[in-house]
């Protein structure tokens, strides 16, 4: 295993880490969960930065590195939902938006075809999320609004890699 997949698996275990400080009654809770989800965040972007510039990008990479990114911001938005931070709608979205990507790329993935790599609009959509996340997470003004903006703009980015893959793979 390299350092940039090791990487990626310890974003899996940033997740459980995430659910026990967000839930817990530390007065700074927030803040260390907040702290928690910018790790997974910055090991993203080290992880990839490595696996490019060390030529180590891998078939388990290049699978990995969004299911992590995935189950990690569905984890934050559930919690939000349980902790009534979001509405249901925003949440239930959200899920059927990263849900399909997920299934799609697994079915994809069984059929052989070409996984469409990661491109500016999805690395700019994940820093969004967490600009939002941000909002969300601190009670701050707009946190809904910017939200739904957030989430339509998701919509947006999933609809440029259908293209991409379409043309990558037809």
């Amino acid at each position: 295993m390299n350092w940039p997949n090791a990487l990626t698996f310890a974003r899996f275990l940033l997740i459980p880490l995430f659910i026990y400080i967000y839930f817990s009654p530390h007065p700074y809770h927030n803040e260390l969960a907040f702290l928690v989800l910018l790790s997974a965040g910055l090991t993203d972007v080290i992880d990839g930065y490595l696996a490019r510039k060390n030529n180590q990008v891998t078939q388990l990479g290049i699978m990995l590195d969004p299911l992590a990114d995935k189950l990690m911001m569905l984890t934050v938005v559930l919690s939000f939902l349980i902790s009534g931070r979001i509405d249901l709608w925003a949440a239930l979205i959200f899920f059927f938006r990263d849900a399909a990507m997920i299934v799609s790329s697994f079915i994809f993935h069984l059929q052989g075809k070409k996984t469409v790599p990661a491109n500016f609009f999805g690395k700019l959509t994940t820093v969004l999320f967490y600009i939002a996340f941000l909002f969300v997470m601190f009670d701050l003004a707009y946190s809904s609004e910017i939200m739904w903006g957030v989430i339509l703009f998701s919509f947006i980015t999933s609809v440029i890699y259908l293209f991409k893959f379409r043309l990558i793979n037809y």
